[in-house]
């Protein structure tokens, strides 16, 4: 960390973008800390942080370049004209978003997370976009010189400037989880509370694996699970009153690792909606949108292999990530 900023260079960054408050971004980001490091690609649309677990799991987050006051990517300084694109370790980065006004979240955070599971998850937190939480009355801005520089955070604040240098790694992104959006088997959008409840009521029963299933027939949707202590299912039979939209064209059922599902939990907290869809292949994909101050809507992808295709090779398929995060599939 420098306490200090250096003089610019005479040509300008190759990228630089500046917020008024980083409480969205560290929201966002928080969504997706399943990992160490972060894939991180800048667009002239936004910024695309990817994060993969064992090629099993796979979130991205999107953060839009409405969520900044200025945005600006200079490819013209890039020799070859591509997307910048590095990793980052993601705590790290998040811990640099913490400068300011953190101090109490970072105690909350830490005490919330000492609780049972259970009483974790149902923390909705529905104030997590309040002035409250991480409120920084300044600018933040992020700096990215060139290829291989560092990425640089500087935190602007009645007149004081703080700059975090974070070391930028060779980008080694894995290959996307394919999704068959050609072939869905069923798509269903409710609100992400719900999936929330449903979760809080199956962690008890500590499973390893946990069952979905999708039926044209009531129940139209199922979370079963079973473990050391018993077994637990979550049945949706209200049709419309609990699921906004529910298209099924197969019956569908799959099995997946509990604790990976549970890691989209800080995302179920903090988005209004999900979209559920599931592939031919039975591969899950979770879509949750997020509405934040100003009125910008901002999307977090997940999706998960299950346990019988765990193993299997997917590399004919290369139907990609990044056509679905910047749109939502909520129509």
């Amino acid at each position: 960390m420098e306490s200090s900023i250096r003089s610019g260079s005479p040509q300008p960054p190759l990228f630089k973008a500046i917020a008024s408050s980083t409480r969205q971004i560290y929201q966002l980001l928080k969504c997706i800390s399943f990992t160490a490091k972060v894939h991180v690609q800048i667009t002239q649309d936004g910024i695309r942080f990817a994060a993969d677990h064992s090629r099993v799991m796979q979130g991205v987050a999107f953060l839009d370049k409405e969520l900044f006051t200025t945005y600006t990517l200079n490819l013209a300084e890039n020799e070859d004209g591509a997307l910048p694109q590095f990793q980052v370790n993601l705590a790290a980065f998040l811990e640099a978003l913490q400068i300011f006004g953190a101090s109490d979240l970072a105690a909350k955070q830490a005490k919330a997370e000492a609780e049972p599971y259970r009483s974790n998850l149902r923390n909705y937190r529905p104030d997590a976009f309040s002035h409250q939480t991480l409120g920084v009355p300044g600018t933040c801005c992020l700096l990215y010189e060139e290829d291989g520089s560092p990425l640089s955070i500087i935190m602007e604040e009645t007149g004081v400037k703080t700059r975090c240098n974070m070391v930028t790694y060779t980008p080694e992104q894995p290959d996307d989880i394919p999704f068959a959006r050609d072939d869905l088997a069923f798509k269903i959008i409710m609100h992400s509370k719900w999936l929330l409840d449903s979760l809080s009521e199956l962690a008890p029963m500590s499973p390893t694996k946990m069952t979905i299933s999708a039926s044209p027939d009531a129940p139209f949707l199922a979370l079963s699970s079973s473990g050391a202590l018993g077994s637990a299912s979550v049945d949706f039979t209200s049709g419309r009153d609990l699921l906004d939209t529910f298209t099924i064209e197969t019956k569908w059922s799959q099995s997946f690792k509990f604790d990976l599902v549970k890691s989209a939990t800080e995302a179920m907290r903090v988005a209004s909606k999900v979209s559920f869809r599931g592939d031919g292949q039975g591969v899950l994909s979770l879509q949750f949108m997020v509405e934040v101050e100003g009125g910008t809507t901002s999307f977090l992808d997940f999706r998960f292999v299950p346990y019988i295709a765990q193993d299997d090779d997917d590399d004919d398929d290369d139907d990609e990530m990044d056509s679905d995060e910047s749109r939502g599939e909520f129509s």
